[in-house]
């Protein structure tokens, strides 16, 4: 990637306001998800060790960030897994909307190599942007802590 910053951390007075960067939507959703594991540990202690599949399907773009957000945080709230590698294979639109297919690879919770940053409690479209520019995509969303 070109740019120096894959994402990056906006002011809120009381969440967190992401924006995440891409040359393609797929890179930018990517990103996205880096942040968002980004805000609860750092990223870099989390072994690339399991790999697990996601799909999601939404209406747009929109409800397609949203969803795989919250796909992962489900994922890291149920099965207590971290991530820290995303390849979102592709995003398809069809009549009925998008589908995201991706893999993701990370590892099972440790406390004591993970330390805790932050807890997110959800994903919101609130201040939700998907804004496409001359070879970059930016997205922007609030993860409610």
């Amino acid at each position: 990637m070109s740019r120096k910053k894959a994402f990056e951390f906006l002011e809120h007075i009381s969440d967190i306001y992401v924006a995440a960067y891409g040359e393609t939507l797929e890179e930018a959703f990517e990103n996205a998800a880096l942040a968002m594991f980004e805000t609860m540990t750092d990223t870099k202690n989390v072994e690339q060790k399991e790999e697990d599949f996601v799909e999601v399907r939404a209406v747009d773009e929109y409800a397609l960030l949203y969803s795989w957000l919250e796909e992962l945080l489900i994922k890291f709230e149920v099965n207590e897994r971290l991530y820290s590698k995303f390849k979102i294979e592709r995003i398809e639109k069809s009549k009925e909307g998008y589908v995201l297919r991706a893999t993701i690879v990370g590892e099972q919770l440790d406390l004591g190599k993970h330390p805790s940053k932050v807890g997110i409690k959800a994903i919101t479209y609130h201040l939700m942007e998907i804004i496409r520019g001359d070879n970059q995509i930016t997205v922007k969303f609030l993860l409610d802590i």
